[in-house]
């Protein structure tokens, strides 16, 4: 029987997915099937914690913000804090809400402060 001389396009394939499982560790960066194992396990999780990592940062945004308020002692919680913020139209997301809170304390007081002026001139 003849040599057959196989073509290029399944070691194509195969090059492209080892490069993409390079650097796993062990027989999953080596073997074929392994790899292909591997790269859907790997593309499900980062799929999965995409939307697992946005409610991370949310629930860390949070509670950064009701420490601070705390500490304030303008609002004692944090959803009356929130909710203030909205009834005055003062938008402003969780995250520049923590990230204003760990860098600049006295901004968020102010913030807050003026909060609750405009409350007590509503009252």
């Amino acid at each position: 029987m003849t040599r057959v001389r196989r073509g290029y396009t399944a070691r194509r394939r195969r090059r492209k997915i080892r490069l993409f499982a390079s650097t796993f560790r062990g027989a999953h960066s080596r073997l074929t099937r392994t790899i292909t194992q591997q790269k859907m396990r790997a593309l499900v999780s980062s799929h999965r914690d995409r939307g697992r990592q946005k409610r991370d940062f949310r629930r860390l945004w949070i509670t950064r913000i009701n420490a601070v308020t705390r500490d304030n002692g303008v609002f004692p919680t944090y959803s009356k804090f929130i909710h203030n913020l909205y009834k005055r139209q003062l938008l402003l997301n969780r995250k520049i809400l923590a990230q204003i809170a760990i860098e600049n304390k006295n901004c968020l007081y102010m913030i807050s402060n003026k909060i609750s002026q405009i409350k007590k001139i509503l009252k």
